[in-house]
């Protein structure tokens, strides 16, 4: 008889402690799983090897502390659907916005500090430095093999702990009352025309829409289109709500780039029936536009995984559609966002390119002369 090799003996040594975990069965645990396990644990990830065991350590944990980008309108519903889910959790989940909110909560990570949080939502625009704090669960391991039900394209595959349950489409909001549908620009280089020229449409200094055009144009290109469209003098603006009140109102026919969940907002609350949306090509969406991660210094980690999963289901998915922010994930069929892109011509901001929406920004920001509000 043969000596068994070195190989069978680190099978044998690695079935043994996958099989050992209370209350997964041997016969649940795959050669699959096994190997994806042994993968992940040498790059230093930690992976379980059944839903099952997530389940019983959150039950043990008990406990679970949010913090979320989704909107208030929407935190009430997906949090009461994750408790009737998860009764044994005691959860509080609590809204992260703005600039300065962001870089306070990074600084508190970078001191050391315990935050009390065990899930964190990661802005894109400091995504980067979120990136060391976030504990090494292979999430995409692990929803690769069926153990969270996770759509792997919402998961980070460089970053293989972070995922984007939304997305979101960057659009042309009008008033149907100043300006017909025919008129309003189909593509983005149609607001490079003359009769659009010299305040004759609002826009963003903050260039997210013009960002995401990258992916379809080149940066080059991107941002030669930028200094044209400065060179059109538009409104200069910050945000949506403003811009949108000052459309339906009449002041302004044109806004260039708004998120359509944005206008889908507005547009329920427009008494007058003026405000217009037109998806205009190639549609820069952003096929992840939050990340949320578990944090290093999470007490309840594996609570924590299941709000991610949460997120990502049937459920979470429709619930995030339904409410603002209207932006479930074009991974998800049939969600709102997957519909507008339907049959057009894409400008995709995947993983590769949304560690890099920083710098794109930077870039354009600069060519177009670094504008500054002047909407009041």
């Amino acid at each position: 008889m043969k000596p068994a090799s070195v190989s069978a003996v680190l099978w044998a040594i690695l079935f043994s402690s996958v099989l050992s975990v209370p209350g997964v069965a041997a016969a649940t645990v795959s050669l699959a799983v096994a190997k994806a396990k042994q993968e992940a644990e040498v790059k230093g990830y930690i992976f379980a090897t059944h839903h099952d065991e997530i389940v019983a350590m959150a039950r043990k944990e008990g406990k679970i502390r949010v913090l979320t980008g989704l909107e208030a309108d929407n935190i009430k519903p997906i949090a009461n659907a994750f408790k009737k889910k998860y009764p044994f959790l005691d959860f509080h989940i609590e809204e992260i916005a703005g600039t300065e909110s962001y870089q306070r909560f990074i600084l508190e990570l970078k001191a050391g500090r315990k935050t009390g949080w065990d899930s964190t939502f990661i802005a894109i625009d400091f995504y980067n430095d979120y990136v060391p704090f976030i504990k090494k669960f292979d999430v995409l391991g692990m929803a690769s093999q069926g153990i969270l039900s996770i759509n792997p394209q919402m998961i980070d595959p460089f970053n293989r702990s972070i995922m984007s349950p939304t997305s979101i489409v960057q659009s042309v909001a009008f008033n149907k009352k100043l300006l017909p549908l025919e008129k309003v620009p189909g593509k983005w280089t149609d607001f490079l025309k003359p009769e659009f020229k010299g305040k004759k449409f609002l826009a963003d200094f903050r260039p997210y829409a013009i960002a995401a055009l990258v992916p379809a144009w080149g940066l080059e290109k991107t941002l030669d289109f930028s200094r044209k469209l400065a060179a059109q003098q538009p409104l200069w603006v910050r945000g949506a709500t403003r811009p949108m009140t000052s459309i339906v109102a009449g002041e302004y026919a044109l806004f260039f780039g708004p998120n359509s969940s944005s206008v889908k907002r507005a547009r329920e609350k427009d008494p007058t029936g003026a405000l217009g949306l037109k998806i205009a090509e190639p549609v820069p969406v952003r096929f992840l536009s939050r990340a949320d991660g578990v944090l290093q210094t999470a007490e309840h980690p594996y609570a924590a995984l299941l709000w991610l999963e949460f997120q990502a289901s049937a459920e979470g998915q429709k619930i995030i559609d339904e409410f603002a922010p209207y932006q479930a994930s074009v991974f998800t069929p049939g969600s709102a966002p997957e519909q507008e892109i339907k049959g057009k011509e894409l400008s995709a901001v995947d993983w590769n390119h949304f560690t890099k929406m920083q710098d794109y920004q930077a870039k354009i920001t600069e060519a177009l002369g670094f504008p500054k509000a002047e909407m009041k």
